[in-house]
């Protein structure tokens, strides 16, 4: 029994009983009947950790010879722990935990594990792995062990948490997209929905998209990476999600609020792009709304403007930073938040670390917040907070929360009626401007704080083509004409609005006639 049996067996029955291995049709004269039953191998494993004996039997074979492969294998995966007892019982728990369909473990890969000094028997779920590997990671910045977070709690232990690390595979993780996907299409399909209680039981969510796809498989691979790579863990061969393709992901590049966007928007909501960038003239009106509506913030949200600092760089200027007399700020640390809870750090990368030139009217501007806090501080009295952050809120001198910038300021452009922008936005409007001033794209770089000469190109490459049509319109109305050139308008009234109707430029446009017709 040591080297194993190999018998033949059917399912047959008399007076109820199986048959087992009497039963005469498995033999066809001295020999096996191969149309009848199947073979089956049983072999004395070692004895499990409370001392009771054990067998593995694997049954339903075609021939006698793959029983007996079967076998040995199971044998050479036993011989590799040579004498080492515990390790001997760690294969027999690794081999009698294979399901009856599944294949024995590979030898190659037990033997890997063995000289690894990772247990044999090992069969860790990728929610158990998934849970240990985030522990582990004590060096992650907050907001990236967030995301990680998110992306395990919100994605790979729901759909996948129960599936063992090592027989994970591409269809597994497929298939956690396909479900996104599907869930995507819902939540349009809900949306364009004719039914107000079907938009509103989807009123607030999000789609995910191609970008934010990618991110939550770049969690997985990492994690998996150091499953296979890590000399603390080497418990996985391959690397299944790095087989896994996606949609490119690309963010989306930014796009001019022109007045067609604009009209547009105000007929059906809908916005060109989701990055947004206001016109010159559309960023004045906000500044003059703002000044008179937040003179709290106004001050914050005109450097934004100019100069295009991220919010969280904004909110943690402190005073030391900001040299009025050289007409220029220090950008070295920003103050974030990630749950709502302020996190304050370096900016995260070199090209980050920087000194950003001001304007004298931005200069003005900081001039007269700095007279308009001094005089918070006096009316504040005890409840003002004595700190040396720049911008603070008027009432008790608290640096601002970031999270409470982003809500006033979408307040704002709400109220004002301009087409809308995230305040993120205001980096590109700040671009824009400089875009707009003959500014090459290294100075823009460079004052924005971007890491790559490439990212801030390809980002405004969009931006820059529609402001130089924008010039060029409006250097055609600089020249005075005696009879200047109209649009072409249909002579059939357009509904615009609520009720309104307005001539509404018809094209294409069908010449070939003494006039000018449109096409519909």
């Amino acid at each position: 029994m040591a080297d194993g049996s190999i018998t033949k067996r059917c399912g047959c029955r008399k007076d109820g009983k199986r048959l087992g291995a009497q039963c005469p049709k498995l033999r066809r004269g001295n020999g096996w009947n191969p149309h009848h039953g199947t073979w089956r191998y049983q072999l004395e494993l070692p004895v499990d950790a409370a001392g009771d004996r054990r067998q593995l039997r694997r049954t339903g074979f075609d021939t006698r010879e793959e029983a007996a492969d079967e076998r040995d294998h199971a044998r050479t995966l036993l011989d590799l722990a040579g004498r080492d007892e515990v390790l001997r019982r760690q294969i027999a728990d690794l081999l009698q935990a294979c399901k009856p369909n599944q294949p024995l473990p590979d030898t190659d890969h037990v033997a890997r594990r063995i000289r690894a000094e990772v247990p044999s028997d090992n069969r860790l779920t990728l929610g158990e792995y998934l849970a240990e590997w985030i522990k582990g990671r004590t060096k992650l910045a907050p907001a990236t062990r967030r995301s990680y977070q998110d992306h395990i709690d919100k994605y790979w232990t729901p759909h996948l948490g129960q599936v063992v690390l090592q027989e994970l595979g591409v269809a597994h993780i497929e298939s956690v997209f396909a479900t996104i996907d599907a869930r995507n299409a819902e939540i349009l399909t809900a949306k364009a929905s004719p039914v107000k209680e079907v938009r509103d039981a989807v009123k607030g969510i999000r789609t995910v998209g191609d970008a934010s796809q990618r991110r939550i498989l770049a969690t997985l691979r990492k994690a998996l990476n150091d499953a296979r790579r890590l000399y603390r863990h080497k418990l996985v061969e391959h690397n299944p999600a790095e087989s896994v393709e996606l949609k490119s992901g690309r963010p989306p590049r930014p796009r001019l609020w022109t007045d067609v966007a604009v009209n547009r928007w105000r007929r059906t909501g809908q916005r060109p792009s989701p990055v947004m960038v206001w016109t010159p003239a559309q960023v004045g009106e906000f500044l003059d709304f703002a000044e008179a509506e937040d003179p709290e913030l106004y001050a914050l949200f005109d450097l934004a403007v100019h100069r295009g600092p991220r919010r969280g760089e904004l909110c943690g200027l402190h005073d030391y930073d900001v040299d009025l007399e050289a007409a220029a700020i220090t950008i070295t640390s920003q103050r974030t938040s990630v749950g709502y809870k302020i996190v304050e750090k370096a900016v995260k990368s070199a090209a980050g670390d920087r000194v950003v030139d001001l304007s004298d009217e931005s200069v003005t501007s900081l001039r007269r917040y700095l007279f308009r806090r001094a005089a918070w501080k006096v009316v504040a009295g005890d409840a003002w907070v004595n700190g040396d952050i720049f911008f603070v809120r008027q009432r008790d001198g608290q640096p601002w929360h970031p999270e409470t910038v982003t809500g006033r300021f979408d307040r704002l452009v709400e109220r004002s009626g301009l087409p809308p922008v995230r305040f993120h936005d205001l980096r590109h409007v700040a671009a824009t401007l400089m875009l707009a001033t003959g500014a090459t794209i290294k100075e823009i770089q460079d004052t924005l704080g971007h890491s790559s000469y490439t990212l801030t190109a390809d980002t405004y490459t969009s931006v820059l083509a529609e402001l130089k049509k924008t010039t060029a319109e409006a250097t055609t109305k600089l020249i005075p004409r005696r009879n200047r050139p109209k649009a072409a308008y249909c002579e059939r009234e357009h509904v615009v609005g609520e009720g309104r109707g307005e001539p509404t430029p018809c094209l294409p446009m069908r010449h070939g006639s003494d006039r000018v017709q449109p096409v519909h």
